[in-house]
Parts: structure tokens; sequence; C-alpha cells
């Protein structure tokens, strides 16, 4: 079901029409669908029903705090990467037990934060970073709760910036190095080693690449002869952001993970992102100008790669959506750009679109992930609101800074 989409040539988002928001918010600004949202995360949960796994939101995909409260209502927990992350899942009310905390690079004052806050598993990607949290459990005599993240040498064949299960990225340990430190593990004595972890890229659309990642998890596990609590097999699973892609089958991955669980007495954790968020927000954006330049119509918008950086980072695409679909069609060579004053600031190529003009409104599809998360204050231009819709209603679930807070800090 898709509750972001045109109802009698309007786009609507749920039962609100996407003009009357233009009209009553300034523009840009983020609009979500709390039904999407909804609808995202039970069919996420009910595609691994038989498997019943902990289901940890991953925060760096967006992290609203009004979002958050609405994943915890639903059940979820949450994956973070920061203090910031962490506090902002306590502040939503999210279980500390429904809590890892992941990444590379912790300091010692998260990973202080993450004991203090009793996080379900600290997932370590380093021996130094084991040594630190056992100095720091000596030191307040604690066991603490660990995993290791493997590094299984398996890609996901997407973009090479959201890849990061091959061997030469730095995330995670090798299949050697991962053996060597459970060894070191056992003769610490305030470190309980209860998972295993592994994430091997984002945007992926094929079970394939699952399918070898559990075979070297499975290797892994059989060899290190180790019964984890947990086996946290990350996120990655892809949306479609256009009609060529397909999202990826959950069925199919299901039946994976059943097979790997044969004769296995541990609990499965999901780290889902983009699968839940994604598709539940348009940026919705005003054209400023059409400057015709050398055979080229810039469509120049109010939104710009401060707003969403996916397309200047990773050459994403996001469909654009006009908020009026008519019979009348503008053709030639069409570049959606924003105001940014970097040539990368642009969002995309469009032969053929309903006729437009300046004034009107256009929708940027599928911004949930890692849209605002990445959003900055680049040209010194404030970060813009967050809408949320739900049914006929709508309300700001992050206000717009303002001029005079960006110009004073």
């Amino acid at each position: 079901m898709n509750y972001i989409r045109l109802r009698k040539n309007n786009l609507c988002v749920e039962n609100v029409s996407a003009q009357k928001l233009a009209k009553k918010y300034r523009t840009p600004f983020y609009c979500y669908s709390l039904a999407q949202l909804k609808n995202n995360y039970f069919t996420f949960k009910n595609a691994f029903k038989s498997i019943k796994p902990v289901v940890c939101f991953s925060v760096k995909s967006n992290s609203n705090i009004a979002i958050l409260k609405e994943l915890k209502k639903m059940g979820s927990g949450a994956d973070v990467v920061s203090i910031g992350e962490l506090l902002k899942a306590k502040k939503a009310g999210i279980n500390s037990q429904k809590i890892v905390f992941s990444g590379i690079g912790k300091t010692e004052d998260e990973i202080r934060m993450a004991i203090k806050k009793r996080v379900l598993l600290i997932n370590v990607e380093s021996e130094n970073e084991v040594n630190l949290i056992n100095k720091i459990s000596k030191k307040i005599s604690k066991k603490i709760s660990i995993g290791i993240r493997l590094n299984p040498n398996v890609t996901g064949k997407t973009h090479r910036k959201i890849s990061t299960g091959g061997k030469n990225e730095k995330f995670g340990l090798s299949y050697n190095d991962f053996i060597v430190l459970c060894e070191k593990i056992k003769k610490m004595k305030n470190l309980n080693l209860e998972g295993i972890s592994v994430h091997i890229g984002s945007q992926i659309t094929n079970v394939i690449p699952f399918k070898k990642m559990l075979s070297v998890v499975n290797k892994v596990i059989n060899k290190t002869k180790i019964n984890f609590r947990f086996i946290d097999l990350g996120g990655g699973m892809g949306i479609s952001y256009s009609k060529k892609e397909k999202e990826i089958n959950l069925k199919k991955y299901a039946k994976l993970i059943q097979k790997f669980m044969k004769n296995k007495n541990s609990k499965i954790i999901f780290e889902p992102g983009r699968f839940i968020i994604g598709n539940a927000a348009i940026l919705i954006t005003k054209i400023i100008y059409i400057k015709k330049s050398n055979k080229k119509n810039f469509i120049i918008l109010d939104a710009g790669m401060n707003n969403l950086m996916r397309p200047a980072l990773y050459g994403a695409h996001h469909q654009i959506i006009p908020f009026k679909k008519t019979k009348k069609i503008l053709r030639g060579n069409l570049e959606f750009v924003g105001p940014v004053c970097e040539s990368s600031d642009k969002f995309s190529n469009e032969k053929i679109f309903t006729k437009i003009k300046e004034g009107d409104y256009v929708g940027l599809a599928n911004v949930g992930a890692y849209g605002m998360s990445l959003s900055s204050n680049y040209n010194t231009r404030p970060i813009i609101a967050e809408i949320m819709v739900n049914g006929s209603k709508d309300k700001i679930i992050r206000k717009r800074q303002t001029l005079e807070s960006l110009v004073n800090n």
C-alpha cells in the first residue's frame, strides 16, 4: 500500500492534499505518512514472524523523536551509533534491552554511556575496542555484554559508498581475526560475549548476498563453537526508488534464515532503517525559476543538497512528482536543480514531464531514510521543518530552524 500517491491526478499524503500542505507550511519541508510508516514496520515484522526477531530500527536513517516514539509504540527497538542517537532513542522511550550500540569508532564517553544506559549489546569492531571496554568494566566492577562484528567479505553489489561487507572496508573483523578475538575474550572475566554481528551494506534488493553472508556466519559459529545468545544480521534491505527497481523479497530472506537457524538456540536481531522509513516521506519543494540555457531547461527548486544530500553524495535517484498531473506535457532536456552553489546540487534529468511553471510545487519521493538525517546548514541555510500526516490531520514534528538561531550560533 502506498499512502503517498496521486489521487485523481492530485498528489496526496494519506487524506491530505499536498497542495494544501505546501500552502500551509513554508517550503521546503519533509512530510511523512504515519500510515505508511506503520504499514512498512508491520510488513517487515510479519515477514519474519516465524523467527520472532528483535527489530532495532536504524536511528541513523532517521532520528526524529516523533518518529522514534511511533516506532516504540509498535514495539521497535533501536540500533544506534553515537551518544546522540542513544539519548534520542531513550528520550523516545525505547527499552534499553532493545537497543544495540554499533559503530567502528566509539569513544570512551560513548562506551560509558552505553554501559550506564544498560543497552542490550555493544557491538565491537576491533580488539582495541574490546580492551577499552574490558578496562572500563574492571574499574566499575560490572560484567558487560558485547557482540563482535564480523566482516564476511560479502558485498551487496550496491553503490560502493554504501557497501560495508567487503574485506577492504573499515568495518568488522575478518574471519581469522574474529576467531582469535573470541579466544582472547574468553579470558576476560568482565566481558560476556553474547553476540555475533554482521552488516554487508545498504539498499540490497537481492537475497543472494544475504545467502552468502549467512553461509560465512554459519562457518564462523561452527568454528568458534560458541552458542551466541544473539545473531545480529544488521539491515540493508532495499526499497524501490523507481519503477525499474524492485524491493527485496523478505519472505525469501526469511526462508533462508529459517534454514540457517536449524540447530541454533539464538535470537535474531535486525537493524532495518530504509525499509521502514524510506518511502514514508516526500520532500515538498517549490519551483523558484525555470531557466533556459544551452538547449536545457533548469528547473530551480527551493530545496537543495543541504536538504537532501543523497543525489550529490551517492548519485541516488529520487522520483520527482508533480502536484497536479495534466495532459499538457513539457518536453526537452529538463534538469531539476537546487539553489546551493555547487554543480553537484542537482536531483534529476527528465525528458518528459507534466507542464509546470514558476511557483508550482513538486515532491521528491522516497526521502524518509538518509534525507533529514544527512541535511546540513551548508550555505548558511536553516534546517527545514518536518511534518507528519495521520489520516486527515497534519502536524509539525520538527520546527524549521530560525535564521536568528542559525546566524547567532
